[in-house]
């Protein structure tokens, strides 16, 4: 039976749950502990899928095809753990649950409410794979107080109660804000918010308090005073320089000891930190810098391509080089000449979206990439603007461009290089869906596999013909192209097993130009970086040396 950890906030949103929820699995996993993080999150939406980049940031895929949180990426990157669909829910997959069950019947005609059904549900969830490792660490999105948590805090608090005593813990995280007038910490909105739990029947373990300043020992006192909560089971959580630097510097604050502690385990496991210990040598001591162009369409928001600024992060740690990526935002190329943007920089990556807004802009960052010989690596969309950049300005398709363009103006203005995707096979089965399906999960998502030519670069890149990597996409390269753009220099390098769907390009007489239709960034961690990433990095390593 595993041991529950519940990590909640409070005070204020965006304090760090997700990395300190990671790092603290990354201190368990080095004490020899097996871990697996979920995320619990209280908005109604069934999953992030449908969601603005610019509402909710990256959504991260899991190789079973579940669109999730982006702090479901976190927890890989830290942990090497792959997140599976039933590692994150959402208050709408909840109650889309409960009314399905309540439709066929299967309640036998009771009234439905919150209590006990909606709280049932939640607690089925939290269960699954109750056997497989020795800590599930479960985060609950928002802060404590939220209307939309409280059916999750109130099933925690149930899911506690059932439980053997001593099998769960809660670990909650505040804000100790600092008040330059007076110079000092406030402890009070921690004291809030530990009372607002209080309130609803859950008592912190554990807290951690998030603080841009050292906190004096006698603050902490007073924390663990009034707070409930033993002296040494108040963590200070301090910025750091990266966010890999969260293990150790919570080991040497003291958290996964605490959270031993509360377990009553003692004596523990000493930790191997090695692992972690490498990757802060790598990051603090590089032996070089490289500037990568990141051309897209939600630069105004980062958290919009987390995973693939930090698998540009790990390939500058397998090079021992800096990566300094600069975002620009892809629409300034609609209007102006991308050559003075460009200029300078050793490599351009064009990562994924959706939609036609910004999409010129990156044709015209793969056409500069291709024409003056940069390394360029294009993921998904970023793909499927090479190609139709080939098309265009190679094979003489003038209007080459996107159904998806088409569909979205609903008027017919290309030559529709890349398509609406109606059939894949999906296993043992064919997947079929139309252009007017809903939005929600209909895409090709998930782990596929593809085949890679031999001899071609990606299979060098990756020391195989064969590969699994996440997709997320409905639009898909025409294959009745190919012949056509391999003609012109285009190679398709990787294609599904059946050969229908393309899923590697890379351009012949060009030091390092490759478009994948997958997501590599999704599968990259600090202490084994993605080899497209690393070898993309060594790439712009070269080009460096060459300006």
């Amino acid at each position: 039976m595993a041991r529950y950890i519940f990590i909640t906030g409070g005070v204020v949103s965006s304090l760090g749950k997700g990395l300190a929820s990671a790092a603290l699995g990354a201190l368990l996993q080095a004490r020899g502990y097996t871990v697996r993080l979920r995320k619990l999150d209280p908005y109604l939406n069934v999953d992030p899928g449908t969601m603005s980049p610019f509402e909710h940031g990256e959504v991260f895929v899991t190789d079973d095809g579940a669109e999730t949180d982006l702090d479901l990426g976190h927890y890989e990157r830290f942990t090497g753990v792959h997140a599976r669909m039933t590692d994150s829910i959402s208050s709408g997959r909840i109650y889309s649950n409960v009314l399905e069950k309540e439709r066929r019947g299967d309640y036998l005609g009771k009234t439905i409410q919150v209590i006990p059904h909606v709280t049932n549900e939640i607690k089925d969830f939290l269960r699954i794979g109750d056997e497989e490792v020795d800590f599930m660490l479960c985060e609950i999105g928002g802060t404590v107080g939220d209307i939309e948590g409280l059916p999750f805090f109130e099933s925690i608090r149930q899911f506690i109660h059932e439980r053997p005593r001593g099998q769960s813990i809660l670990m909650h995280l505040t804000l100790l804000p600092y008040l330059a007038a007076s110079g000092e910490l406030k402890t009070k909105p921690t004291q809030h918010s530990v009372k607002e739990l209080q309130s609803i029947g859950l008592a912190p373990d554990v807290l951690v308090c998030r603080s841009e300043h050292p906190i004096p020992e006698r603050e902490l006192e007073k924390i663990a005073l009034f707070c409930n909560v033993r002296k040494e089971a108040v963590v200070p959580a301090y910025d750091l320089k990266t966010i890999y630097e969260a293990p150790l510097a919570y080991h040497r604050a003291g958290l996964d000891q605490a959270v031993l502690d509360a377990f009553g385990i003692t004596p523990a496991p000493k930790p191997n930190l090695a692992r972690w210990e490498d990757v802060m040598d790598r990051i603090t001591h590089p032996e070089g810098e490289v500037r990568v162009a990141i051309v897209g369409k939600y630069t105004q928001l980062e958290d919009a391509y987390k995973s693939i600024a930090e698998a540009l992060t790990h390939g500058g740690m397998a090079n021992r080089t800096k990566v300094r990526a600069e975002w620009i935002d892809a629409e300034i190329f609609d209007r102006e000449d991308p050559a003075p943007y460009l200029q300078g920089f050793h490599a351009i990556l064009v990562p994924g979206g959706f939609g036609e807004r910004g999409t010129e802009g990156k044709i015209k960052a793969a056409t500069f990439a291709r024409e003056k010989k940069i390394p360029y690596l294009g993921i998904c969309l970023g793909m499927q603007m090479a190609v139709i950049e080939s098309a265009r300005n190679l094979a003489g398709i003038a209007d080459a461009g996107s159904e998806e363009f088409d569909h979205e103006a609903k008027a017919k203005r290309f030559t529709p290089v890349v398509y609406h995707l109606k059939e894949w096979v999906q296993g043992n089965h064919t997947v079929r869906r139309k252009a007017d399906d809903a939005k929600g999960g209909t895409m090709r998502l998930g782990a596929y596999t593809a085949n890679l030519k031999p001899g071609s670069r990606v299979a060098q890149i990756y020391g195989s013909t064969v590969i699994e990597e996440r997709h997320r996409h409905r639009y898909e390269v025409d294959a009745k192209y190919i012949e056509g753009l391999e003609k012109c220099g285009l190679i398709f390098s990787g294609m599904s097993p059946d050969g229908r769907l393309p899923e590697i390009v890379e351009v012949a007489d060009h030091p390092w130009f490759i478009g994948v239709q997958f997501h590599p960034e999704l599968k990259s961690k600090p202490f084994a970086p993605h080899p497209l990433f690393a070898d993309f990095v060594r790439a712009a390593k070269e080009a460096e040396r060459l300006v």
